[in-house]
């Protein structure tokens, strides 16, 4: 059962790192990254040892500066050593690492970085029990959990170019979600 994940990212991707972060709270997925959890008694290296131990899976940010990054490299080793499960979040045009050059990753493109989000949530979906969705609403702030919704429904929504549809139990006003992130669209 996946319950922690653990994000490899370079400086410059921490805004791809916290949307990843986002998406992974909606379904109820913990995260980690030794960048933006700062423990201030423990040491960087500490951080990102601690991180990779505590997960279930692995997922490399690589983009031309994340696959080039030392810091990213040496966590991606980390992993490896740890036996960790890796699903690789790959620019377009970006080649792996060695250590994991013969894993399968999910390409993005900078502008369509929320479709390899999707995929992943499907992939984790295939691989583990995800049954819960947490869902800020944007009209009234508050934070309820809901059964997510089936994937065919997502995938159906998805090809239809449409979003999921819920409504908030505090205020009762209808929310549109994105059926790849899971993220509330206004």
């Amino acid at each position: 059962m996946i319950s922690k994940i653990y994000i490899a990212h370079c400086e410059q991707d921490e805004p791809l790192a916290q949307e990843l972060a986002r998406t992974l709270w909606a379904v109820e997925l913990e995260s980690f990254s030794a960048l933006y959890r700062k423990a201030r008694i423990l040491s960087l290296g500490e951080r990102i040892s601690f991180g990779i131990r505590q997960s279930d899976c692995f997922i490399p940010i690589l983009t031309q500066k994340g696959a080039g990054s030392p810091e990213v490299n040496q966590e991606i080793g980390l992993a490896v050593g740890a036996d960790q499960l890796i699903i690789p979040l790959v620019e377009a045009g970006v080649e792996l690492p060695i250590l994991i050059h013969h894993l399968q990753p999910i390409v993005f493109s900078p502008e369509a970085y929320e479709d390899a989000l999707g995929k992943l949530i499907q992939n984790l979906r295939e691989m583990t029990r995800l049954d819960w969705l947490k869902i800020k609403c944007p009209y009234c702030g508050e934070e309820m959990t809901q059964y997510i919704s089936p994937q065919e429904e997502v995938e159906r929504a998805i090809l239809a170019g449409t979003n999921l549809e819920t409504r908030c139990s505090y205020c009762q006003k209808n929310i549109h979600l994105d059926p790849r992130t899971f993220t509330a669209v206004l």
